[in-house]
């Protein structure tokens, strides 16, 4: 069965709080990504290229808070969707049938597809306004 995490977003002090909610919970990030590292990070303003596309902090066994700083071109920050719920699947026939689900009489805002950090990754809003993430690792 899935695994349940939320996904925070911040106005551009991502590394700021996760650099404080890690002096709070201890542990290293296991993973840190700048806009500027990603395939189309070339396209990103350079205002934006240090931004946090993703950031993750392990809290608890089996747990993590994860976050981004969306960029200016992804619209405003507000409260309701500033987070996500990510789902993290154990395999792609269950992130299909989650986003699938979970969509039902809502909108898949971004389809399954495989990335290039080397996940099966879609996002939804469901019927209730709830914003979800969909994610399964591929096996290395």
């Amino acid at each position: 069965m899935a695994t349940v995490s939320p996904y925070l977003f911040f106005a551009g002090n991502t590394e700021e709080a996760f650099t404080f909610y890690k002096s709070v919970f201890g542990g290293d990030f296991t993973s840190l990504l700048r806009y500027k590292d990603t395939p189309e990070g070339g396209g990103v303003p350079e205002k934006e290229k240090e931004k946090l596309m993703h950031v993750s902090l392990p809290v608890g066994k089996g747990h993590s808070i994860m976050a981004a700083d969306p960029l200016d071109s992804m619209g405003q920050l507000i409260a309701g969707n500033n987070f996500h719920l990510l789902l993290e699947a154990e395999s792609k026939d269950e992130a299909e049938k989650l986003i699938k689900g979970l969509s039902a009489g809502g909108k898949v805002t971004m389809p399954l597809n495989d990335t290039f950090w080397g996940s099966y990754f879609g996002m939804l809003v469901d019927k209730f306004g709830i914003e979800w993430m969909v994610n399964y690792t591929h096996p290395k």
